[in-house]
């Protein structure tokens, strides 16, 4: 079986270069071959540009697709994984147009396995480990009250004037920005068209306690099914959001006053501009910070609350962005190798087998990773 793994970007190649050290079959397909060289080509001479039909002609029965391309391929290549029974990897969001090739996959035995990056992927197993950890606990009663928050963010190691570089493409940044997010805040949905409406202050429990500034990011509520929680349960904070520098508010006023309103091009512009005067020098550390709590109230007392605490920083390694995007994209294409995800559309999986399997992969990629239990701290 071959992995056909397209796209060589910023947050692709750590996991790449694992795929192929560990034996894997893999063909690298990139826009540029000279960057997709630069990239792995001290590895694999199995590299070729990235051109869709090439590349159904290429795919076989039992291969995997992987995009780290953007956004607007995966629904393509997903399809060409069904029409060819193969199965396909991405990190990104499971859009409805994916959502909506479900029977077609599971008729084709095309597992098209997403939400297996960083945010979303790290932090669905953090959910779901510590939602199975509460419900085997003695704590659990499902008269609880809920509490659910989950903020990740990319932030310098190194704080400067803008409180963020970027580590990833800086129009995606921006276009985030305009994108109206919906949680649940005091038991009541709560729906906010401009994230830096509803930022608030989060303290996150590192081995040296430190605020960030956070906020909601998309619809969090379907999240709730997918991580299991039960329909009855009475929930009073449910988010998933973004996490950054304090300070960062006031260093991105400028930017919150015209992108609302900016066309395309004037977004492409702007981006251009930030990359330019934030963008990473070579060799600096970036750094990844990700909390997830779950905290379950009786008689409006804790009666169970952990948090899952990760911060990464870049090292001789690579970016921390790069290895915790990719990484796990790589264990999911072993998985999906091994027969161990179902055919059809999912995210990052719920079995504990998996999740316990690729959090202590995390674990290696990350300088601090550890599960603190408020209760007994």
């Amino acid at each position: 079986m071959t992995v056909h793994w397209c796209g060589t970007g910023l947050s692709s190649v750590p996991g790449l270069r694992r795929l192929i050290r560990d034996g894997h079959a893999v063909t690298v397909w990139n826009r540029t071959l000279d960057k997709a060289q630069t990239a792995v080509g001290d590895l694999t001479d199995d590299i070729r540009v990235f051109d869709p039909t090439a590349l159904a002609a290429a795919v076989r029965h039992g291969d995997v697709i992987v995009s780290m391309l953007p956004g607007d391929w995966h629904v393509e290549l997903a399809q060409m994984a069904i029409d060819h029974g193969a199965h396909f990897v991405s990190s990104s969001y499971i859009a409805p147009e994916m959502r909506a090739l479900d029977n077609a996959a599971r008729l084709a035995g095309a597992a098209l396995v997403n939400e297996v990056g960083l945010d979303p992927g790290i932090d669905h197993l953090m959910a779901h480990h510590l939602v199975a950890d509460y419900r085997k606990s003695a704590a659990y009663d499902p008269e609880n009250v809920i509490s659910f928050k989950s903020y990740c963010g990319g932030v310098p190691k190194v704080a400067n004037a803008f409180r963020y570089k970027f580590s990833w493409a800086p129009v995606g940044v921006l276009k985030a920005l305009r994108s109206p997010s919906k949680s649940i805040r005091h038991y009541t949905e709560l729906e906010i068209q401009r994230p830096w409406d509803a930022i608030n202050r989060y303290d996150a429990p590192l081995p040296q306690p430190e605020a960030f500034e956070v906020y909601p990011n998309r619809d969090s509520l379907p999240f709730m099914a997918q991580y299991h929680f039960e329909p009855t349960w009475t929930v009073k904070e449910f988010v998933r959001g973004t996490l950054r520098l304090n300070g960062w508010a006031e260093a991105w006023a400028d930017i919150f006053a015209e992108v609302g309103s900016a066309d395309d091009a004037r977004l492409n512009e702007m981006a251009a501009d930030l990359l330019k005067q934030n963008a990473y020098a070579e060799d600096e550390a970036d750094r990844v910070v990700l909390c997830v709590d779950l905290l379950a109230e009786k008689d409006g007392r804790p009666a169970w609350h952990k948090t899952y605490v990760m911060d990464a920083w870049g090292d001789a390694r690579g970016t921390a962005m790069a290895r915790l995007v990719s990484v796990p994209v790589s264990l999911a294409v072993e998985s999906v190798l091994n027969r161990e995800i179902a055919p059809g559309v999912s995210a990052a999986p719920h079995d504990p087998k998996l999740v316990t399997r690729w959090l202590d992969e995390v674990q290696t990629l990350a300088q601090h990773l550890m599960v603190v239990d408020h209760l007994k701290a």
